[in-house]
């Protein structure tokens, strides 16, 4: 399942990549357009033979990917973006960890396609989308024994992530927020939220580095800036729904003291000359923050408006899926 809007060329190279997996598992290609007025995204998926095209006219990320969880017919769910390439053993190395039933989703390493520009550089030295080379168990245990805010941005993005479709449809989980995400006020932290459910709840999520795919970084300094900017927006919009909507104080920690003083550090580590991250950055970061609460509730006001994506019956999964008992041979 990719959401995808109006990036013709992106879109292309990714199906390309993704109609060339090599696997032993029944493979469904959705491609949601978030942007249907243009039909582009449906032009190119008729290049593919098979691959299915779903309109989500509301525009923002939560809510094309909620359009293709809910238009999924398999067991696994299983999500990227259309910027991104996989190789042809993707999909079997991704869905290995599913053999646990405990497992209720997985995440993969996100390597850049290319490092051509300053600006693909810089976004690679600020964290990029990876995350590390070593394979993570993450389970209550994590999430319950933490003081500070659970870092499940630590966990891995939905540019390269699986998930039991069944747990949609568990409460204290659900579908993606709305108010969170690409293409909303909020800027980013759908799928961050999406693993902190999934965690409170007691399931497990692994991150397998041995899953990566490759992901086209922003070529401009503009992009990248926005970029910084939007994370830094949800990324404080995501401690704020922990904290109103799950009464998680321990995200106070974070916005009150670990997050300034992370920023503290690093403008006196520039000033020392001790690294070469760009104060302007920084203060793109510090403004993104500042601008979270008020983007948060627009967002929400903006989801009141326009409605919420519901599970649908008629899609129930039970969580011993094949794939927990091991893949078809």
């Amino acid at each position: 399942m990719l959401p995808s809007c109006d990036r013709e060329d992106d879109l292309r190279r990714c199906l390309v990549s993704l109609v060339a997996q090599q696997t032993r598992h029944r493979l469904e290609i959705i491609v949601v357009d978030n942007r249907p007025s243009t039909r582009t995204a449906r032009r190119v998926a008729q290049e593919f033979a098979g691959v299915v095209v779903v309109d989500e006219r509301r525009c923002g990320l939560s809510y094309a990917r909620n359009a293709g969880i809910l238009h999924a017919r398999g067991e696994i769910v299983v999500a990227t973006d259309d910027d991104v390439v996989a190789p042809t053993h993707w999909i079997e190395t991704l869905l290995e960890p599913f053999v646990e039933p405990q497992v209720s989703a997985v995440t993969g390493h996100v390597l850049p396609l290319e490092l051509e520009t300053q600006a693909q550089c810089r976004f690679e030295s600020y964290g990029g989308l990876g995350k590390g080379f070593d394979r993570v168990e993450f389970g209550s245990g994590w999430f319950h024994h933490r003081r500070s805010a659970v870092p499940t941005w630590l966990i891995g993005a939905t540019a390269n992530a699986a998930f039991r479709a069944a747990i949609f449809r568990v409460p204290g989980i659900g579908l993606m927020d709305e108010a969170l995400g690409a293409g909303t006020p909020t800027g980013c932290s759908e799928d961050t939220y999406a693993f902190y459910r999934i965690l409170k709840t007691g399931g497990t999520i692994v991150y397998s580095p041995d899953a990566y795919v490759w992901h086209r970084h922003r070529a401009s300094m503009r992009d990248v800036r926005r970029q910084i900017y939007a994370y830094s927006k949800g990324h404080v919009a995501y401690h704020l729904t922990t904290l109103l909507r799950d009464a998680d104080r321990r995200a106070l920690v974070r916005l009150a003291y670990s997050l300034p003083k992370t920023y503290a550090g690093r403008a006196l580590a520039r000033l020392r000359r001790q690294s070469d991250y760009p104060l302007a950055s920084l203060l793109v970061e510090i403004a993104g923050n500042c601008a979270g609460p008020f983007a948060l509730w627009r967002s929400r006001r903006r989801v009141r408006k326009l409605g919420v994506s519901v599970p649908v019956r008629n899609h129930a999964v039970s969580l011993e899926s094949p794939i927990a008992q091991g893949p078809p041979r």
